[in-house]
């Protein structure tokens, strides 16, 4: 995959959210780190997974990328264009290629808006097409994402979560986008359903050649989707390598920790497993530890992770992790 172009590159990408004090006069005390300075890149066609526990700073990832938060510092390149240096006409225009599907389907949907509205927005945004066309373009959707098209005059509260989320789906294909950030789109949704709306991402996917970011706490839903998986623990991505390689051989023992946590369906192999149980919580984003920022909770942390952050390296081929254990 190496030799492929990436279709989005982050560069150094941080968020902070300032900490304020005061009613009149504002000043700034702190900052939330909520993204520091992570790299990665995605490949046309390809699914990054992207897993980590709440708070970690994925859906921000995910917004930073799309600039619906701006980013504090670092580059967002997507098809070799600086999104974080475009203008408010050029994001405009680049907004036709990258789109969202938003975590929780009840939120996300306007309650005062038809289903039909809700679709057609972006094309009316965007001056696509007539009214009769949009209409005909929402029902077309409507079909694609296995919903019956004479439901365009109905309202959100008529549908269930699961049917709710294949709307946000809709809304996110309404454009023809080549790039979608999938922020948690399971979450919310019934397990019997989630399987549903993961492979309808997928069809959606062999069809229109889509990339994805797929932000989850799922981790076997993770695998099933994603090409690639990258690991996050407190705003740091901590390991990134192909799916087989980071389920078969985690490197990071943050991620050896939490497919520790995954169920195995073999009864005799379950058995057999050995439980990493990390022990005290997260520590807050508003004050991280000094070193490598897992050290407070790493189960074979040594005095050096204490004292310097690790530097982000290829272990592996393919294989990077940030690590000063890793061999």
């Amino acid at each position: 995959m190496s030799d492929k172009k990436p279709l989005l590159r982050l560069e150094n990408l941080t968020k902070h959210f300032p900490i304020t004090k005061g009613v009149i006069v504002q000043k700034q005390v702190g900052a939330v780190q909520a993204v520091d300075n992570i790299s990665f890149e995605i490949y046309r066609g390809e699914t990054l997974g992207l897993v980590g526990e709440s708070g970690c700073g994925k859906s921000t990832t995910g917004r930073a990328i799309l600039q619906l938060h701006e980013p504090t510092s670092g580059k967002v390149f997507y098809d070799g264009v600086d999104l974080t240096e475009a203008s408010n006409a050029e994001m405009r225009e680049m907004r036709r290629n990258i789109q969202i599907i938003f975590q929780d389907p009840y939120a996300s949907l306007n309650p005062r808006m038809t289903v039909g509205s809700i679709i057609a927005e972006p094309l009316e945004i965007h001056n696509i097409g007539t009214a009769a066309e949009r209409q005909e373009r929402v029902k077309e959707l409507l079909e694609l994402v296995s919903l019956n098209p004479f439901f365009i005059n109905r309202y959100p509260h008529e549908f269930s979560g699961g049917q709710r989320q294949r709307i946000g789906v809709a809304r996110a294909l309404a454009l023809q986008p080549d790039f979608i950030v999938c922020d948690e789109p399971i979450s919310a949704l019934d397990v019997s359903i989630q399987a549903q709306v993961v492979n309808l991402l997928e069809e959606l996917q062999d069809e229109f050649g889509l990339t994805y970011l797929f932000i989850a706490h799922d981790l076997s839903m993770v695998r099933h989707i994603s090409d690639r998986v990258a690991v996050m623990y407190l705003g740091k991505i901590v390991e990134l390598a192909p799916r087989d390689a980071v389920y078969e051989n985690p490197l990071h023992p943050y991620t050896q920790a939490l497919l520790s946590a995954v169920p195995v369906p073999d009864p005799v192999v379950e058995r057999k497993r050995k439980r990493v149980i990390l022990e005290g919580d997260v520590p807050s984003p508003s004050n991280p530890p000094s070193g490598c920022r897992f050290h407070t909770r790493c189960p074979i942390a040594e005095d050096i992770c204490s004292q310097e952050p690790p530097i982000w390296r290829e272990a592996e081929e393919e294989h990077w992790v940030a690590c000063h254990l890793v061999k």
